[in-house]
């Protein structure tokens, strides 16, 4: 196989508030494809400085970089600008996945649900309360533009905590917008090209002990109850199968994602996000799916390296 004589570098670690969950993925990257014969090695970043030194020691990039730049498309622009094969999504895809409203934006012109928002654009403060009770009522969530693993989200539950939690958010993490809030079940899709096809993954419904699926709900051990496959008839199953591959390709998304739903309590699902570099930890939605469509975790390590996009970026070295 000409990949097993490839050099396979796994970025990991990176600068942004991920940074401990990309470090548990790419170390189970690493070893899955370690387990799988391939010649991998880990590159954990501390710093922009490390990136252009560490690609002459490699033949193809497979990124574990969770939010930042690892995430929103910059270091894919370089790998693109250096003609470096990488796995997964291209720079717009990355780009638009990551920001949320552009994601939502996108959703909408598809014709694809997605709970209803409005984007604060530095009025006062009180303005911006006026304006999210008019159009979006309480209970809302608050949530920076351009983060993942659900950091710097927020559910309000009274009018009188709003202003105070989108300060909060905007301190934290910059550009924020406030979305719906949708009561019903959390659902999750992972997303794979199986083959040359992209096919959605058995169906999770995720119960967290805490108030949402928040980033200790994600990645702490015994803190979600995972439902695989959801409990769903399969009507149902397909439909949101059908929406979450809609999403994944309206962004132009490749290889592989992860598909955040809500399900509402009058079984209408509404579109959350897509994450393009989906976590790979132990406690992780794809994995977990992918496991129970049959594939274990070190052929899913496998099959998203291999895709007919990296070929496509293939250069010989």
């Amino acid at each position: 196989m000409e990949l097993k004589r490839k050099k396979i570098g796994i970025l990991m670690g990176g600068l942004s508030a991920e940074r401990e969950v990309s470090l548990r993925s790419g170390h189970n990257v690493y070893e899955a494809l370690l387990r799988k014969g391939y010649k991998a090695t880990k590159i954990q970043l501390d710093s922009t400085d490390q990136i252009v030194p560490n690609l002459g020691k490699i033949d193809i990039v497979f990124s574990c970089l969770h939010g930042g730049i690892g995430e929103d498309g910059t270091l894919h622009a370089l790998f693109d600008i250096l003609k470096f094969p990488y796995v997964g999504s291209s720079v717009l895809a990355c780009a638009l996945a990551m920001n949320k409203l552009q994601a939502k934006r996108i959703f909408n012109s598809q014709g694809l649900r997605t709970a209803p928002w409005v984007e604060y654009q530095g009025q006062s403060w009180d303005e911006w309360k006026v304006h999210v009770l008019d159009e979006i009522k309480i209970p809302c969530v608050v949530k920076p533009i351009a983060e993942g693993s659900s950091l710097g989200v927020r559910i309000v539950r009274d009018e009188n905590k709003l202003i105070e939690a989108c300060q909060a958010t905007q301190s934290e993490y910059g550009d924020f917008f406030v979305e719906k809030f949708i009561p019903g079940k959390e659902i999750t899709a992972g997303v794979l090209r199986i083959d040359g096809e992209d096919k959605a993954l058995p169906l999770i419904e995720l119960r967290p002990q805490r108030e949402f699926y928040d980033y200790i709900a994600k990645y702490t051990p015994g803190m979600t109850e995972f439902i695989v496959p959801a409990n769903l008839d399969v009507k149902k199953t397909m439909q949101i199968q059908e929406m979450c591959l809609r999403a994944h390709q309206a962004l132009g998304c490749f290889g592989f994602s992860r598909v955040d739903l809500r399900l509402a309590e009058d079984s209408e699902p509404y579109l959350l996000e897509v994450n393009t570099l989906p976590g790979m930890t132990d406690t992780s939605d794809l994995p977990m799916a992918a496991k129970a469509a049959g594939i274990e975790f070190d052929e899913l390590v496998e099959k998203m390296l291999y895709t007919e996009r990296w070929n496509a970026r293939r250069v010989t070295r």
